[in-house]
C-alpha cells in the first residue's frame, strides 16, 4: 500500500525510483588534519593504489571546491566499489571518508546520495551545481594506479 499523507499521496511515493545506470562512478574523499592525521592519510593513500584500480588524486592542504577540511580524493569505478568501500570501512586510519556516485546531479551527489565512514564533515554543497550543464557528463575517469597486491 503507498503512503498518504492527509493531502494524498507523497512526491516521493509518486515518483519512479533512479536508476544505478546513471552512476557513471564513484569518489571517496578522504579528509585529514595536515598536522595530526597527515601521516595517516599517506598510509591509507598508498595502500590503496597498492591494492585497487582507482585515479589517486592531488593533496589538497587547501580547501577545495565544497570541502572544509584538507583532502585528496580517490576516483573509481562501478566494478570497484562492492571492494574498495568494505575495505576502507576496516582500514580507514580513523579518517573520515565521504563516498558519493557521480551521476548528473553533482550537489545531491555530495549531500544526499553520499555516504559517510567515520563522523561526517561539513560540506559547502551551494558550490556545487544542481545539474550539469546539457555538454558536460558525469566523471569516469581511468586509474592512475597498477595495483600488486591481493591481500585486500
Amino acid at each position: 500500500m503507498t503512503p498518504t499523507h492527509a493531502s494524498g499521496p507523497s512526491a516521493e511515493s509518486i515518483a519512479a525510483p533512479r536508476s544505478i545506470a546513471g552512476i557513471a562512478s564513484y569518489h571517496a574523499h578522504i579528509y585529514y588534519d595536515r598536522q595530526t592525521t597527515r601521516s595517516d592519510a599517506e598510509i591509507l593513500r598508498r595502500q590503496i593504489a597498492e591494492r585497487f584500480a582507482v585515479r589517486v588524486g592531488a593533496w589538497h592542504d587547501e580547501l577545495v571546491g565544497p570541502h572544509r577540511q584538507s583532502m585528496y580524493q580517490i576516483a573509481f569505478g562501478t566494478a570497484v566499489f562492492a571492494q574498495l568501500v568494505p575495505w576502507l570501512m576496516l582500514n580507514r586510519r580513523g579518517l573520515s571518508i565521504l563516498i558519493h556516485p557521480n551521476t548528473d546531479r553533482p550537489r545531491d551527489d555530495h549531500l544526499v546520495q553520499s555516504v559517510w565512514l567515520g563522523t561526517p564533515l561539513a560540506i559547502t554543497g551551494d558550490v556545487l551545481d544542481d545539474v550539469l550543464k546539457p555538454d558536460e557528463a558525469p566523471e569516469n575517469l581511468p586509474p592512475n594506479t597498477t595495483p600488486d597486491r591481493t591481500d585486500i
